[in-house]
């Protein structure tokens, strides 16, 4: 052999590419298993949000048919019993609660049934427990003391909360509710320059801050604010 370190080469590429193909089959099936476990897994995710999907849009084409039906007693009964779980439970309490055409004692003490079961239910979303707080508050008005009303929106008035500034415009009209015009006229003003409150929101704080005589504050202020 001319170049015995090359045969050495060989040989040892040789055998290591026999050893190679030896474990390939004998621990090959592991990556055949990860192989399928990964394909297998995409496949049970398309289809848990597929079957998501179907049971969202079922739920809301039911809602909607419910909706259609004849008198308020009616509407409440149909929405009551379509199926719902998880989050479908707490937006299906808000919309028996909030019934377009709900009136009188009967219809406003079931509005204030399905609230106070949605706030009570803790499994469900704070966004939605506290969209029921708010609603609660002023679907109840002055039949709600004062104080109550005052602590239910204070809880959701808290930095960070979903509909703080909402809350915190409920809160100047106990003021006024209070007589406190001073302290409310300033609270609006507040409201008005506060980054969370929406263009609405704003409007309407305006409206009552000249209804009740109060100046408004520097609209080029409240304008660097939006």
């Amino acid at each position: 052999m001319s170049n015995p370190d090359s045969f050495i080469e060989e040989v040892t590429e040789e055998v290591r590419r026999d050893r190679l193909f030896a474990m390939f089959r004998k621990y090959g099936w592991i990556g055949g298993l990860v192989v399928l476990g990964i394909v297998g897994g995409a496949a049970w995710n398309e289809w848990q949000k597929a079957q998501a999907t179907a049971r969202a849009q079922g739920f809301g084409d039911a809602m909607m048919d419910a909706l259609d039906v004849g008198g308020t007693v009616e509407r409440r009964e149909a929405m009551a019993a379509v199926p719902a779980d998880g989050a479908q439970i707490g937006l299906r309490a808000l919309m028996i609660a909030s019934d377009p055409d709900g009136d009188g004692a009967d219809s406003k003490a079931a509005s204030l049934a399905a609230l106070e079961a949605l706030i009570a239910d803790t499994t469900q979303p704070e966004v939605y427990r506290d969209i029921a707080q708010l609603r609660r508050v002023m679907v109840a008005g002055a039949d709600l003391p004062l104080a109550d009303r005052r602590a239910a929106l204070e809880s959701i008035a808290a930095p960070g909360r979903a509909f703080r500034a909402l809350a915190s415009e409920q809160l100047a009209y106990l003021l006024i509710e209070e007589g406190k015009t001073d302290a409310a006229i300033a609270a609006l003003a507040a409201l008005m320059q506060d980054q969370g409150a929406t263009q609405a929101l704003r409007a309407r704080a305006s409206e009552v801050i000249t209804a009740l005589g109060g100046t408004l504050p520097d609209a080029a202020a409240t304008a660097d604010q939006g």
